[in-house]
């Protein structure tokens, strides 16, 4: 994902904090610096010390920052030849950094520069504020304690990192405050707890999440309505094996672009195989498997397979990255007569499925190749001009606003991705259309043209309207806050017997309700109807039907909605289509 473009002065001033940030812990804990960027919303600092920092530390190390800032140090630029950088590192013992200073001594540099404020100075490229009393003092708040390994690499040692927020003003800061607090009412691991939707148990292992039966019915439902919609736009559904060996890997492409994101390999007796990272191998071996005309295309192969990421554990989080995924996958075979209309038609798709949601924070973006990267792309120039072109127009005519970026696109051709703005203001690749043209002459795809001749001009869109099951439901949890609609909710109906003799009733009147596919649950708890209404409120239900004496003798209902502390009186078979057409319109 890009970085966001952060005006000059606060990206410095951000980076300056870090630095304060680091003068701190020097002075606090004889820490050692590592690297100190400044990052969309703020800063952090990686450093080594005995002192194991935690969360009850950051009031301390705030007060000591606000003291640097208090000051006012100069903060001066300093360049120096690399010898002499590294001579001042070394007597420092600021052995993170002089490792740095070492690699870029290694690549030629023949100069370092320094920032240095009172007793501080560490190496560094900048930008920075011109003294720390420019810092606003009341616009910043260290948020968090982590671990991250040096360098983001797993083999070196594990350090200590500390995150800040900053902004230009305490009113900016208040307010990103207020959504961080909002965030954390919303987080999708704690209402995931709450509501049971999925579990992560260790023996099972990191990023393997299990789907409780909550979790699952949401699962189900968003599958079925994904089902639906690929029937009405003409996809047939596939099933594919969740490992395959080494040469179909090969033949993709994807072992020497994508094998360090696999999940190691499996000697057996007949060859080598790996876990499935990605449907698309065995997606074209399926529209291989027997002769096509130009008149079967397009193809449109869906699946909403599992595959499996070999995620580093530390960068596991939730739902949002996993290591066993479920991918809302298609592929569609045609020719290039059809990319453009075939492109628009998943557009629509995406842009339905997003009203059904009600997300509304979103963007699209071409992604391109870079061409100075023949490491990681396909060295086709012409391919990648076409199939970039075919994606811009198609974004074009569909009338939807997009920027362009490069280096972001797939090693086999250029991509639309949808960059989604959570309800939380954390953004992430929702959902993708990735045009092909690699795969025709690895997988020697082909179609019999009207001329009688094997045509291999057979392109292939990859899209993923739904993104990854996981992640969506990510999205989905904070979305709603827990509150599901009809359709998603996995109890839709609650029924609170008043008293025991009442019990029998709502059992029969459960019965009744699921013969309808209404999903119904009875609390025959032995506790107060008063409690019983409570607990059904805080599981967010969306209706509670109260059943009493009067309830028990007649056709009435007496309804509870919702986020309404009033009950209406309904007749059953009105309550039934309410429910019903509630789902249908998945309003």
């Amino acid at each position: 994902m890009p970085k966001k473009i952060i005006p000059q002065s606060l990206e410095a001033m951000r980076h300056s904090l870090a630095h304060v940030l680091m003068q701190a812990l020097e002075r606090l804990y004889d820490a050692i610096p590592g690297v100190g960027p400044a990052i969309d919303n703020g800063f952090y600092h990686d450093f080594d010390a005995n002192h194991q920092a935690a969360e009850e530390d950051l009031p301390t190390i705030e007060a000591e920052m606000k003291k640097i800032i208090k000051a006012k140090l100069a903060i001066t630029k300093k360049v120096m030849p690399i010898a002499a950088g590294i001579k001042l590192l070394r007597a420092k013992k600021y052995r993170y950094t002089l490792a740095l200073a070492q690699d870029l001594k290694t690549a030629g540099a023949t100069e370092i520069s320094f920032y240095e404020q009172g007793d501080f100075i560490n190496m560094c490229k900048g930008p920075h504020v011109s003294s720390t009393g420019d810092i606003n003092a009341a616009a910043f708040k260290l948020t968090k304690v982590a671990g991250a390994y040096w360098k983001g690499d797993e083999k070196n040692k594990m350090i200590q990192r500390i995150y800040g927020v900053a902004f230009a003003s305490k009113k900016a800061l208040d307010e990103h405050l207020a959504m961080l607090a909002e965030a954390a009412k919303r987080d999708h691991r704690k209402i995931g707890q709450e509501q049971e939707i999925f579990y992560i148990d260790e023996l099972v292992g990191k990023g393997l999440p299990i789907w409780l039966p909550n979790g699952t019915i949401i699962k189900d439902e968003i599958e079925k309505f994904a089902k639906e919609m690929e029937n009405k736009y003409g996809y047939s559904r596939v099933s594919t094996p969740h490992v395959a060996k080494k040469e179909l890997y090969l033949t993709s492409g994807h072992l020497p672009y994508y094998e360090y994101d696999m999940y190691p390999a499996m000697e057996m007796d007949d060859g080598t195989y790996y876990l499935k990272a990605m449907n698309c191998p065995h997606h074209h071996l399926i529209y291989k498997s027997k002769p096509r005309s130009y008149r079967d295309l397009p193809v449109r192969l869906a699946e909403y397979g599992t595959v499996y990421r070999n995620e580093l554990s530390g960068t596991l989080a939730g739902l949002l990255r996993v290591r066993s995924l479920q991918m809302n996958d298609a592929h569609i075979y045609c020719r290039p007569d059809q990319l453009q209309q075939e492109i628009k038609s998943v557009l629509e798709l995406i842009l339905y499925y997003f009203k059904v949601f009600g997300f509304k924070k979103y963007r699209f973006r071409l992604s391109k190749w870079d061409p100075k990267r023949g490491d990681k792309y396909i060295a086709e120039p012409a391919n990648w001009e076409f199939a970039e072109r075919i994606l811009r127009e198609a974004l074009r005519e569909s009338k939807v606003e997009f920027t362009e970026a490069e280096d972001e696109a797939a090693f086999y051709g250029p991509k639309i991705d949808v960059q989604f703005t959570s309800i939380i203001g954390r953004e992430e690749t929702m959902s993708t259309i990735q045009l092909d043209f690699a795969a025709k002459s690895r997988f020697n795809l082909t179609y019999v043209d009207k001329k009688g001749k094997d045509n291999n001009e057979v392109f292939v869109i990859h899209r993923a309207p739904l993104s990854i099951h996981e992640r969506l439901m990510a999205f989905l949890i904070e979305h709603y806050a827990g509150n599901w609609p009809v359709w998603l909710a996995p109890a839709q109906v609650k029924l609170v017997a008043v008293g025991e003799k009442h019990v029998s009733h709502c059992e029969q009147l459960a019965v009744e309700l699921r013969t309808h596919n209404i999903r119904a649950e009875v609390d025959a708890s032995d506790e107060t109807v008063g409690n019983k209404i409570r607990k059904a409120v805080a599981e967010k239900v969306p209706y509670m039907l109260v059943i009493g004496d009067k309830e028990t003798n007649s056709s009435q209902l007496s309804v509870r909605e919702r986020g309404s502390k009033e009950t209406r009186n309904i007749e059953k078979g009105k309550f039934i289509e309410e429910v019903l057409e509630k789902v249908r319109s998945k309003k």
